[in-house]
């Protein structure tokens, strides 16, 4: 159904924009992802129950790869694991044909458990440990970026006898309008080579026998709406090599520009398409090598949010319903901030449906709280929705990204389980956690 049309629906079915390509509503009126009943699925998999569209998974691989790779042929798409990692999934992206980026030696870990191409993986972060960076040498790993002098010092020592293709990363001082816990690219972030050190550090990667320094990479934010933060750091970061090339010789290989595509959580606010992103990457990138006489690097993208993001579907039942006259109706699921901190945190806002009563008109606001010993374990405030009940099922759409990367076990919760949809087929792909899963580490 076209999103114009569903827009003029308005209420719940309206709401269908925000769930994976697949969503449908079916003959019950129950919502329907990848041929799969939720309703359904709730019922057979248990509740809270984290649901993956295939179809969606796919289809966003193949759009990032074409819609790059049509204006700027070569790009390397490389998937942000710190979005969501499990194995299936790790699967999936190599059959895509992604690469990964890593910030953990878990996430290493995982990506060599499933045998993933090493030579497709990048290694992020701004304080790798020692044996991180030895476990990433001895796989040997594709790529390390490296964050700061310490780490350049570190790895220079641990790669004796290696010849380790790095990148730097540097910080180049654009604000990307986003939330300030999510911007990464300021003057004042963790994260990169401040602008005053670029370089030094240059010049010491280059002077390290066993580094090889292949290229500058840069990330400015997550959910980023608008272009403009890419395209100042480009011309940034561009001028730089520029001045690294006639300095030291140095030849930019790579460029990485991150990731923060942002994806829609609220039917009022769609992100630009893909081919947006790429178009103006892509022509910034051209046009200010041609004034500055550079061959064009190879690009290096970062997604990872705008992959998984609506592809996931968060399903919930519903317990207690309790009505506070002229003041509240809170809606209370058996999940909450344990599966899903981010509205905790960031504020973030999400939508929802009552997935067994899809085409029933909305009757008033509530509240979607958790379940967990917190006042702030609100899901969602204020959301319009039918009449709801114990048992009823919630669906809340775009939670494929960072819900189940930051959960946790807190009041002692089971993390859910997560199943993958295709064609009226679900397969787990994670079971559902048990007091043994809790207690495993636990000394007597």
């Amino acid at each position: 159904m076209a999103r114009q049309t569903l827009l003029k629906l308005g209420g719940m079915e309206a709401r269908l924009v925000l769930f994976p390509l697949t969503a449908k509503v079916n003959s019950q009126n129950h919502l329907v992802v990848g041929g799969c009943d939720t309703v359904k699925l709730a019922a057979e998999f248990g509740t809270p129950l984290y649901v993956f569209d295939e179809a969606t998974l796919r289809g966003k691989c193949a759009e990032f790869r074409s819609e790059f790779n049509r204006v700027y042929p070569g790009t390397v798409v490389l998937y942000a694991c710190k979005a969501f990692i499990n194995k299936a999934l790790f699967n999936l992206l190599n059959e895509e044909g992604l690469g990964l980026d890593v910030v953990s030696g878990g996430e290493m870990g995982i990506a060599k458990s499933v045998g993933f191409p090493a030579a497709r993986v990048y290694f992020h972060g701004n304080n790798k440990t020692p044996d991180e960076l030895k476990e990433a040498l001895d796989w040997p790993i594709g790529r390390i970026v490296v964050d700061n002098f310490h780490e350049l010092t570190l790895l220079a020592d641990l790669a004796e006898g290696h010849k380790q293709d790095i990148l730097l990363r540097l910080t180049p001082g654009i604000d990307p309008h986003t939330h300030k816990y999510i911007t990464t690219g300021t003057i004042d972030s963790k994260f990169g080579f401040p602008v005053g050190e670029w370089d030094k550090a240059v010049s010491k990667a280059l002077s390290t026998p066993n580094l090889n320094l292949v290229g500058l990479h840069f990330h400015v934010g997550s959910l980023l709406f608008e272009t403009e933060p890419y395209e100042k750091s480009i011309e940034v970061v561009l001028d730089f090599a520029a001045k690294m090339k006639s300095k030291y010789g140095f030849e930019l290989k790579e460029l990485g520009v991150g990731g923060g595509f942002a994806i829609q959580y609220v039917v009022a606010s769609p992100p630009p398409p893909i081919s947006t992103y790429a178009g103006a990457i892509s022509s910034r990138i051209k046009s200010k090598c041609r004034e500055l006489k550079l061959a064009l690097p190879k690009l290096i993208i970062e997604p990872g949010r705008s992959i998984v993001g609506r592809a996931g579907v968060a399903l919930y039942t519903v317990g207690v319903v309790k009505a506070i006259p002229d003041v509240r109706r809170y809606v209370s699921v058996d999940g909450g901030m344990a599966d899903n901190i981010r509205p905790a945190i960031y504020g973030s806002v999400y939508e929802a449906v009552v997935a067994n009563k899809m085409s029933e008109k909305e009757a008033g606001k509530v509240t979607i709280a958790g379940k967990f010993c917190e006042s702030g374990d609100i899901l969602i405030r204020d959301i319009e929705l039918p009449p709801v009940s114990a048992g009823d099922v919630i669906a809340i759409p775009s939670s494929g990204a960072y819900c189940l990367a930051m959960s946790s076990n807190y009041n002692a919760a089971f993390k859910p389980a997560v199943v993958l949809v295709k064609d009226g087929k679900a397969r787990l792909i994670r079971r559902r956690e048990t007091v043994d899963d809790l207690t495993r580490c636990d000394l007597p």
